[in-house]
C-alpha cells in the first residue's frame, strides 16, 4: 500500500483494512505462530530465513540484520518475533515514527543486551539523524554520542553489544541505499493465495475454539484480500454472526450471509471500494476521470480514495490509473453486473477505435 507519511488514513476502521487496531493486536498476540514451522505461507522467505538463522546458531553468532518489506498484515512483526525465538534471544520493539532524534535511538541501542533482536517497524519513517547513527551501529556496533553544543561539542564513542536489527517497511523504495546495503538478508512479503489463507483460517479457528467447515473457510479466504490479518478479522466477525444467528458452526452459507451484513462482497470489496467503482461507472461512464472529481463524487477525501481504496482496486484489475485519469476496466463492469457503453475506454485509457 502506498502510504503518504504526512497523511494518517484510518484504514484500520474498515473491516478489510490491513492496518491493525487494538483489538487486532490483542487477538494476533494469541494467534501468532511461535516458530518457522508453524508460520503459514511465504515459502521462499521461510526457507531462506531458516538457512540464515541455522547458520548463525551453528557459528554461535548473532544473526545478520534482516529487512522485511511488504503490505501491512502479511506477517512482518510475526517473523521478527520468530527470529528472536529461533535465536533464543529477547526482542525490543519500536517504530520509525517513535525515533525522531538521534538521542532516542542512542538510548535504545545502548540498553540492548548481547544478541538481542531490535524490531524497528516503519523503518522508512525514522528521522535522518537517527538513520545516519544507525549506519555505524549496524556495521561496527558502535555509536558516537555527541556531548555539548557548538565548537565545544565532542563525540564520545560508545561500543554496542552485537545485536540483530529487523527492519519492517511498507515502502522499501524510501529507504536510502546505504541503509538497505547494511542488511545481510532482505525479503519481500507477497500477498497470500486463497489456499494459504484457508490454512490460516483453520488454524485460527482451532485456537479460537470455532467450528468451521472447509467451504466456510474458503468463503472467508476468498474475501480476505490475500492478507492474513484481514482473514482473521473476518473470521471473528463471522464467528459472532454464527453464534447469534445460527448454531455456531461456520459454513459457506453462514460466512456469505455474515459478510453480506458487513458489506464485504465475494471479491473482498467493501462499501468504499464499491462506491468508487459505482461513481466511476455510473456517473462518468467508466472514465477517464480525475482523482479529485472522483473523490467529490464519492464524498471522501482525495487521499482516502487514492491511498485506501485504489491500491486494492488496481491490484484486482478493476481500475487503472492513466495520465488522463482513473479508468474502469471491463472486469469492473462485470463485477457490478453492468454493461459497458459502446466505445468506452479500456484499462489502458485508450479509445477503442473498433468498438470491440
Amino acid at each position: 500500500m502506498n502510504w503518504d507519511d504526512s497523511t494518517e488514513i484510518p484504514a484500520a476502521e474498515r473491516l478489510v483494512g490491513a492496518s491493525a487496531d487494538r483489538e487486532d493486536q490483542a487477538v494476533e498476540a494469541a494467534l501468532r505462530p511461535k516458530d518457522l514451522g508453524e508460520f503459514i505461507g511465504q515459502e521462499k522467505v521461510r526457507e531462506q530465513l531458516d538457512l540464515v538463522l541455522r547458520a548463525a546458531r551453528a557459528r554461535g553468532a548473532t544473526a545478520d540484520h534482516v529487512l522485511l518489506s511488504g503490505a501491512p498484515g502479511l506477517g512482518k512483526t510475526t517473523l521478527s518475533m520468530i527470529i528472536a525465538a529461533e535465536m533464543d534471544a529477547p526482542i525490543r520493539i519500536t517504530s520509525g515514527p517513535a525515533i525522531q532524534h538521534a538521542g532516542d535511538l542512542a538510548a535504545i541501542l545502548s540498553s540492548l543486551q548481547e544478541g538481542e533482536v531490535l524490531f524497528l517497524d516503519e523503518i522508512h519513517r525514522m528521522s535522518r539523524p537517527a538513520e545516519e547513527m544507525l549506519y555505524m551501529a549496524m556495521e561496527d556496533f558502535r555509536v558516537d554520542v555527541i556531548v555539548g553544543k557548538g565548537p565545544g561539542a565532542t563525540a564520545i564513542p560508545l561500543e554496542l553489544p552485537p545485536f540483530t536489527l529487523v527492519g519492517a517497511t511498507t515502502r522499501a523504495g524510501l529507504l536510502p541505499p546505504p541503509l538497505r546495503d547494511r542488511f545481510g538478508f532482505t525479503a519481500h512479503m507477497e500477498f497470500y493465495e486463497p489456499v494459504e489463507l484457508e490454512r490460516v483460517i483453520h488454524r485460527s479457528a482451532s485456537l479460537l475454539d470455532v467450528e468451521i467447515d472447509p467451504d466456510g473457510a474458503a468463503e472467508i479466504a476468498g474475501r480476505s484480500r490475500g492478507t492474513p490479518r484481514i482473514a482473521n478479522r473476518l473470521l471473528r466477525r463471522v464467528r459472532d454472526y454464527a453464534q447469534v444467528k445460527a448454531d455456531g458452526v461456520i459454513t459457506r452459507e453462514i460466512a456469505g450471509a455474515a459478510l453480506s451484513v458487513y458489506e464485504v462482497d465475494a471479491r473482498g470489496l467493501d462499501r468504499l471500494d464499491r462506491a468508487v467503482l459505482q461513481a466511476l461507472l455510473k456517473l462518468f461512464g467508466g472514465g477517464p476521470v480525475g482523482l479529485s472529481t472522483l473523490a467529490v463524487a464519492v464524498g471522501e477525501e482525495r487521499e482516502t480514495v487514492e491511498e485506501v481504496a485504489e491500491p486494492f482496486l488496481v491490484r484486482e484489475g478493476l481500475l487503472a490509473r492513466t495520465p488522463r485519469g482513473r479508468v474502469a476496466t471491463p472486469a469492473a463492469w462485470a463485477h457490478l453486473g453492468l454493461t459497458a457503453p459502446h466505445g468506452t475506454t479500456g484499462g489502458n485509457g485508450q479509445q477503442d477505435l473498433f468498438g470491440a
